[in-house]
């Protein structure tokens, strides 16, 4: 299904390339579900998954579910999806928070020889239509009752009958709904041989889930995914990363298993046996921390930004700011040493940054190393650019954070840092059995293990490959080394009206570091100078001592405010001050404004993976844009 050219760019080349030798053999895998087979063969008693107590809080006891118990529910749930009618072939829905039921469902269908369909809860009445319509799927499994009536009222209006079953909502409270678990006692009569079959039906070359795009700047795509790019991602990466992703390890899940990165990071943790308890509720992973201890965490940069800043609050709170500051610079530059990527590289750093470091190690890093569960040995930043400063301030206070690269298109991770060789900044080198191109105007390129076999939606795939290299959007380079450093979006470039391309976001993302900005945006095309609009963090701008509002003024635009508070307009000043000293004047914003959103306004303009919707936003608040060029 790939298109071997870009009619839409003739003249592309592909200017430069790295690769990495693949470190897994697949021969003796023939899909998905092998992998979890073979780690019952491997480890039946050993603890899979942990959830919580029901009814219970985060502080109580959580149930523990072996790698026998978790094969268990999986079958009797795909006998269940058997007797009410699934056949080999046929797509079925996931519509559900991160919950471990969801990873029920989703072996459960694998199990049955379904394809599975996982869609983010906030999708819209006209997505969900959208997915149905094209992907016809005939069983679903929703997060709760509401979740489910909206899909059955989709059914409907897009003319079709499904079984769905209810993964929440498990003591039976809403007799509306059909809880999973009557899926699973209603296939008794499936015997072992039929479920054998429909299980082993797939070949690696054949479609495992179709998984849309989060759409940031046009409507979801599904990209066909087969069951050779999820085992070969999986246990390429577990390779690379053996001495992460461990049989003692075990991690927190909050990322949305909707999304591929989420469901691949499970995967691997059931093949290599890592235990694994999922949070639907990011707001609670810091409470969780402390009660799961993990050894390893996915995160987006947003969450770290916040517990630094959290951190710097507190200092605040107890008027020992300046002598934070300076601990956190220490963090950076022990960060930075580090980066020599050398063992004894702490031994020979300088005497008086090792005495800082140790004493405020003592004082503040292994507080925060605390509050994040005190076992963390490595977390792994993904969906968006984590600022070098927060990595080397991170590796600096004893948490080394990976960076990593990928798409929904490339089964999540292309490209990563490995341990003893992270370098802030950038997102790594290719992971084994991928290969990453630059094209000749700069586009990041994919080819490998990974990389999907094209759109459900074959007009989609017209210009979404060159050479048999799929076109990522991003823009890129690479060093050396193979690692391969950011440079934007392409979708995202400025044209002026004299002529002039801006990529924004080296301007951005010095700016959206800063503890109170939630996203900037820089503006300009079409127009004879850059302007910039800073969206604030209501959470952050409300933790601030004393608590008090900051001043606004009304933009005209439905919750949507302008901040004139002096001392937040000062602080956002200097963070644009700083920007514009790291661009050309060319590119600098001439003109700015902080904006502050109301929550609902804020979510319009995310996708379910919080990034922007930059066209939607500056779309919608053109008066404020025309406000800045008066």
């Amino acid at each position: 299904m790939q298109s071997e050219n870009s009619p839409a760019d003739p003249g592309l080349t592909i200017v430069d390339l790295a690769s990495a030798a693949p470190l897994a053999d697949l021969s003796q895998i023939d899909n998905v579900t092998d992998l979890l087979l073979d780690r019952l063969r491997t480890a039946p008693d050993h603890i899979a998954f942990e959830i919580p107590a029901r009814r219970g809080g985060l502080h109580d006891p959580w149930e523990q579910i072996s790698t026998r118990e978790f094969m268990r529910q999986v079958t009797d749930a795909a006998r269940g999806l058997i007797a009410r009618g699934v056949e080999t072939g046929d797509a079925i829905l996931i519509m559900a928070p991160t919950h471990y039921l969801w990873a029920v469902a989703d072996f459960a269908s694998l199990f049955a020889g379904a394809i599975v369909v996982p869609a983010y809860e906030t999708a819209t009445d006209t997505q969900i239509d959208a997915i149905l319509d094209e992907m016809k799927p005939v069983a679903a499994f929703a997060g709760d009752g509401a979740t489910e009536r909206r899909i059955s009222a989709s059914a409907a209006r897009t003319g079709q009958s499904l079984h769905t079953w209810v993964l929440g909502d498990e003591d039976g409270n809403d007799p509306r709904s059909t809880p999973i678990r009557d899926l699973m006692t209603c296939g008794t009569e499936v015997t072992d041989e039929e479920l054998e079959a429909r299980r082993s039906a797939a070949s690696l070359d054949d479609i495992a889930t179709v998984v849309y795009t989060s759409g940031t700047t046009a409507a979801p795509k599904g990209a066909l995914i087969t069951h050779r790019n999820l085992v070969g991602q999986v246990l390429n990466t577990a390779a690379a990363y053996g001495e992460v992703v461990r049989e003692t390890g075990n991690t927190v899940l909050f990322l949305p298993l909707t999304h591929v990165l989420g469901r691949a990071l499970q995967l691997i943790c059931v093949a290599k046996g890592m235990r694994v308890a999922h949070l639907s509720d990011p707001k609670e992973v810091v409470q969780a921390l402390a009660v799961l201890q993990p050894t390893f965490l996915v995160v987006v940069p947003r969450v770290l930004e916040k517990i630094e800043a959290a951190a710097a609050g507190a200092a605040r709170e107890k008027r020992i700011e300046p002598v934070w500051r300076i601990a956190a610079e220490t963090a950076r530059n022990w960060g930075a040493h580090l980066e020599e990527k050398d063992l004894d590289a702490a031994r020979r750093a300088p005497l008086r940054l090792r005495l800082q470091h140790a004493i405020f190690d003592r004082i503040f890093y292994r507080r925060l190393r605390r509050v994040m569960g005190g076992r963390i040995e490595y977390l792994l930043s993904g969906a968006a650019t984590l600022p070098p400063s927060l990595a080397l301030f991170f590796r600096g206070i004893g948490v080394p954070t990976i960076e990593g690269y990928g798409l929904t298109e490339t089964t999540a991770p292309l490209t990563g840092g490995r341990p003893g060789a992270l370098v802030a900044g950038s997102v790594g080198t290719p992971l084994p059995g991928n290969t990453v191109g630059i094209a000749s105007n700069g586009e990041v390129l994919a080819k490998g293990i990974g990389v999907f076999n094209g759109y459900r939606n074959p007009a989609h795939n017209a210009d979404a490959f060159l050479d048999g290299y799929f076109r990522t959007g991003d823009l890129g380079s690479l060093s050396a080394d193979g690692s391969l450093t950011l440079n934007g979006r392409l979708k995202h470039i400025i044209v002026t009206s004299t002529g002039r391309t801006v990529a924004p976001e080296r301007w951005e993302h010095p700016i959206e570091a800063h503890p109170l900005v939630a996203h900037a945006i820089l503006i300009g095309t079409d127009r004879r100078y850059l302007t910039g609009i800073v969206l604030l963090d209501a959470e952050a701008l409300a933790a601030r001592p004393p608590h008090a509002e900051p001043e606004r003024s009304e933009t005209g635009v439905a919750g949507v405010q302008r901040c004139t508070d002096p001392q937040v307009l000062r602080e956002i000043g200097s963070a644009v001050e700083e920007a514009n000293a790291l661009v050309t004047p060319t590119d600098r914003a001439q003109h700015w404004c902080a904006l502050i959103l109301e929550t609902d306004r804020m979510e319009e303009f995310l996708t379910p993976t919080m990034k922007l919707k930059r066209g939607l936003l500056i779309e919608d608040l053109a008066p404020v844009v025309d406000d800045l060029y008066r």
